[in-house]
């Protein structure tokens, strides 16, 4: 039981589906004065959740013919057999999506399911079909799928979106390529055998490690926007201390280049996401 159970987390990638909905939460509690209500707030967290998990397992389905090709992802069920890729399962996930998007629009309203819609869009069929065998911006442009996790979230306390959402949309837009770049690097041989052009794939690995560095700078820059709007000590101490582990670490990826500084700058991405939407959620429970 329990072994099924971790397979369907790793075909739902339900790893990434928890944090789009911490992300949708953190989206709508960043508004000043906006009091959303929390029934409404927690449904919209699910269906993010849903839709994400739909679009991850999307990609499982999808990419069944070059994972076999990569050391990480060559044991994954639908290579192995354990689950069969038949038309039920596009037909299943669509129902799903389908299910979130009313889920949000009940609960909430168009916008959030809007952006519920979209969030599942971007990372199923932008980035898994159109983009990421094609072109090198392929996360770049994906990455646009934590943003909209964020406004489905923003738009349950304000529908025409704030300021501080919009800035929190731009922080998990700028924070996907250096993180997911970190670990594209650190698993580059992969990525080429199976033909993807990720960027440590088509550039030198210094470049990449300088592009990495350069993006790096703007998301700790843009996560310290907030402060202008209002945000507190909490949030501004949270975006110092991971910006500046992440900042760290970027330098020393283009110091000492190599797989484990490559590994070391993914996890500390991780380390200021936590942060950032740790401190978003509970300041507002500090302030009363």
């Amino acid at each position: 039981m329990t072994a099924n159970l971790k397979v369907l987390a790793s075909v739902f990638k339900l790893r990434i589906g928890v944090f789009c909905a911490l992300a949708a939460i953190a989206g709508a509690l960043v508004t000043k004065g906006a009091v959303p209500e929390t029934s409404q707030v927690v449904a919209v967290a699910v269906a993010v959740l849903l839709s994400a998990a739909a679009a991850g397992a999307f990609n499982h389905y999808w990419e069944r013919d070059i994972d076999p090709k990569m050391n990480r992802t060559r044991n994954r069920p639908f290579v192995t057999g354990q689950f069969t890729a038949g038309p039920l399962w596009p037909l299943g996930l669509l129902a799903l999506t389908v299910a979130a998007v009313a889920l949000a629009a009940f609960a909430a309203n168009a916008w959030a399911a809007l952006h519920v819609f979209l969030g599942a869009f971007v990372y199923g069929i932008v980035y898994t079909v159109w983009l990421k065998r094609r072109t090198a911006w392929n996360i770049v442009i994906g990455g646009l799928s934590g943003s909209f996790a964020v406004l489905a979230g923003a738009a349950v306390a304000v529908p025409t979106l704030s300021p501080e959402s919009l800035i929190l949309a731009l922080i998990l837009f700028l924070w996907t390529p250096p993180h997911f770049w970190s670990l594209a690097t650190a698993l580059k041989d992969d990525y080429a055998a199976a033909g993807i052009p990720m960027l440590p794939v088509v550039k030198p690995e210094s470049e990449t490690n300088w592009i990495i560095l350069a993006n790096t700078v703007a998301l700790v820059a843009s996560s310290l926007l907030p402060a202008l709007f209002g945000a507190g000590p909490l949030y501004v101490g949270a975006a110092l201390a991971g910006g500046l582990w992440f900042l760290y670490k970027s330098v020393l990826l283009v110091m000492r280049p190599g797989r484990s500084a490559a590994m070391g700058n993914f996890f500390a991405s991780l380390i200021q996401l936590v942060l950032l939407l740790t401190a978003v959620m509970v300041e507002p429970l500090l302030a009363g």
